[in-house]
């Protein structure tokens, strides 16, 4: 359980998320907010958390990496949430 009350947000799947992906970006961005970087290569997306299928150091919530659209790199173990 999350500080905010939320729940499961690690194990499930991989999150696919349409934040392009700079390995450095964080090291120079805002401390509150940040809202990634304003553009990438067209498969320098992210996946964010792990899977069941990850490593346990994978397996957080603050957990990146770098990955093909999913278009171009169908997993089972790669998803996406729905947020509003």
């Amino acid at each position: 359980v999350s500080p905010y009350g939320c729940l499961d947000m690690s194990g499930n799947v991989q999150e696919w998320v349409q934040d392009w992906f700079d390995p450095d970006y964080y090291a120079a961005s805002p401390s509150a907010n940040p809202p990634g970087p304003a553009k990438g290569s067209l498969t320098s997306k992210v996946l964010r958390g792990g899977s069941w299928d990850s490593y346990t150091r994978f397996a957080t919530c603050t957990a990146r990496n770098g990955v093909l659209q999913p278009q171009e790199n169908s997993s089972f173990y790669v998803g996406f949430r729905c947020v509003k």
